[in-house]
């Protein structure tokens, strides 16, 4: 199990970048992704960039399935003991995909409502988002969750696409279904707050 340190946020260049490498499920392709997650004193903050020639952005709606485009995601499961956690998923239209449950098929859609503050950004050779994670909604879903240096997040980053002209799945911590699946907490790794 990977381990990253979330450390207090002054500014980008300065949080510790997390690769995003694994490879599983589909041939290699030429798609690469990394995040970098800080925090405040009200809120995770979280930079996800992908390295991406063929970017696919269809989908714009709020209940939209940015996973079959381009999409940068970051599933957290906030309390140890809890077995739900939070998918995040974006496209490069913002189109977002927020969820809560323990499972793939126990999954409960909520609604985005610019809790997140999403600012897409493009670079030279791809497309990334920034967003931040506000404590408040942590604790309003997760009632036991207190975020000080220590506290231990299970988490993990991912990038696909499942319709997109290379259909890939990359994660920072190797998932380790037979099949495309990324629900799975118990392939989380571990992030603390530093």
């Amino acid at each position: 199990m990977k381990e990253y340190i979330i450390r207090p946020f002054t500014r980008w260049e300065d949080v510790d970048n997390l690769e995003i490498t694994e490879r599983m499920w589909t041939p290699a392709v030429d798609i690469a992704a990394c995040a970098r997650i800080g925090y405040t004193k009200d809120a995770l903050l979280v930079r996800l960039e992908a390295r991406e020639a063929l970017i696919r952005a269809e989908e714009t709606g709020p209940l939209g399935h940015p996973w079959e485009d381009s999409c940068l995601e970051f599933f957290l499961s906030p309390v140890e003991s809890d077995p739900r956690y939070i998918n995040i998923e974006f496209n490069p239209n913002a189109c977002c995909c927020l969820g809560l449950g323990d499972g793939k098929e126990r999954m409960r859609l909520l609604p985005e409502r610019n809790w997140l503050e999403p600012k897409v950004f493009t670079t030279q050779e791809g497309w990334g988002i920034a967003y931040r994670v506000p404590f408040d909604l942590l604790k309003m879903l997760f009632p036991a969750f207190h975020a000080a240096p220590g506290t231990v997040i299970r988490a993990n980053c991912y990038k696909c696409g499942d319709k997109t002209a290379q259909p890939h799945f990359l994660s920072w911590n190797r998932v380790t279904s037979e099949s495309p699946n990324f629900h799975r907490p118990q392939d989380f790794g571990r992030m603390v707050l530093g």
